[in-house]
């Protein structure tokens, strides 16, 4: 029986295998690196001053979209801002405060005209 080079075949088979998946683990990892960056260099730093007026994205609107409907609700106003990205704002109309992620909101401008589309 031939044990020896079945053996040192098998070894060598094994070995083989570990370097492809170390490979496959490498190629992962710089995938991740670059998905992360061009993820980071995408995103923009909102900044939001207490009492100025902004716009609360409503990401219900995206599951059920209305086509010619907007999807920013508001104004608000900028009660406190957190250092970890998290907004408290306060309802006009309503007066109720609760905490938002920063990324979710936009500044308000006065003299903008958004039109409204009543549905038929």
């Amino acid at each position: 029986m031939e044990l020896e080079p079945a053996g040192k075949a098998r070894k060598l088979d094994i070995q083989e295998l570990e370097e492809i998946r170390n490979d496959a683990y490498e190629n992962a990892r710089i995938y991740k690196d670059k998905t992360k960056l061009f993820h980071d260099k995408n995103i923009v730093q909102k900044h939001f001053s207490v009492g100025q007026r902004v716009l609360l994205y409503n990401s219900v609107l995206k599951l059920f979209p209305g086509k010619l409907r907007s999807r920013w609700q508001g104004p608000f106003i900028v009660t406190e801002v957190f250092t970890n990205g998290a907004v408290e704002i306060e309802s006009e109309e309503s007066g109720k405060r609760f905490t938002v992620n920063g990324q979710r909101l936009k500044p308000f401008y006065e003299n903008f005209q958004a039109y409204t589309v009543e549905k038929i």
